[in-house]
């Protein structure tokens, strides 16, 4: 004798299961491709070589200006300094003094 399986308690039974595969594909595929994933991951370690590049360049500049900041400093002013960023500025030459144009160093 064949046995008849009831359609509506084998949908019943395979519910959970179902239920279970879908939420466990769901966190599979947004770990892989979602904003945190491992695709993603491999974006941002190139966004942060690039960020680092740039406060490296920027770190640079800083020491720059914080050098010329302690030259310029009111209570001890280094003369030549002064002297070179009036000029610059203004453009003033005196009459006896040849002006060498470098190229600009970037």
């Amino acid at each position: 004798m064949i046995d008849r399986v009831n359609p509506l308690a084998l949908a019943r039974a395979a519910i959970l299961p179902a239920a279970c595969v879908t939420v466990m594909g769901y966190f599979a595929f947004h770990a892989i491709s979602g904003n945190a994933g491992l695709i993603a991951w491999q974006g941002y370690k190139t966004e942060r070589a690039a960020v680092d590049a740039d406060a490296a360049k920027v770190g640079a500049v800083k020491a720059t200006l914080q050098r010329q900041v302690a030259l310029l400093d009111p209570h001890h002013v280094d003369k030549d300094y002064a002297d070179e960023r009036v000029r610059r500025d203004l453009g003033v030459v005196g009459p006896n003094e040849v002006i060498i144009p470098l190229p600009d160093a970037k």
